[in-house]
C-alpha cells in the first residue's frame, strides 16, 4: 500500500508534494534543503555544511520508515554552483560505505528554493518487513 507522509518536524510542503512516500518496495524523499531544515538557515551558502545537514536529515528520515543510507540506490544532487562538486562530495561519500554509492545525477540548478547551494532527492529500497522486525 503507497503512503504519502509529511514529516510533522519539518514545514508542511509549498507545492502539491509530499515529503516522502513509501510503498511496498520503495521510499522516496523529495528534494531537501537547508531552507527545509529549522537549524539550516545559518549554513546557507556552505556547501559542505548544507550537504552535511541534509544528508542527516535524509538519513533520519529514512530510519523512521525504519530504513538507512545503506538502502539508498538512486540520488539526485543540483547545485546552484557545479565547480562546488568537490566540495560536495568530500562530505557526501562519507555517509556511504566506500564502493556502494548509489546511482546518481548532478546538475547545477542556479535557482534552488530557499536560496540554498544544495538540494539532494534520493530513492531507497525499502527493507523487507522480515529485515525490519530485527
Amino acid at each position: 500500500m503507497t503512503q504519502f507522509i509529511n514529516d510533522p518536524t519539518l514545514p508542511k510542503p509549498s507545492f502539491p508534494g509530499s515529503h516522502m512516500v513509501v510503498d511496498d518496495h520503495y521510499m522516496f524523499i523529495s528534494g531537501l534543503t537547508v531552507d527545509d531544515l529549522s537549524n539550516g538557515s545559518a549554513s546557507r551558502g556552505d556547501v559542505k555544511e548544507e550537504t552535511r545537514l541534509v544528508m542527516r536529515e535524509l538519513a533520519r528520515m529514512l530510519e523512521q520508515e525504519g530504513g538507512s543510507l545503506a538502502d539508498v540506490v538512486r540520488v539526485d544532487v543540483h547545485l546552484t554552483d557545479l565547480k562546488q562538486i568537490n566540495a560536495l562530495d568530500s562530505i557526501y561519500a562519507e555517509f556511504f560505505e566506500p564502493g556502494r554509492y548509489p546511482a546518481r545525477t548532478c546538475t547545477e540548478s542556479p535557482h534552488i528554493c530557499g536560496g540554498s547551494s544544495v538540494e539532494i532527492t534520493l530513492m531507497a529500497k525499502r527493507p523487507s518487513k522480515d529485515t525490519a522486525a530485527e
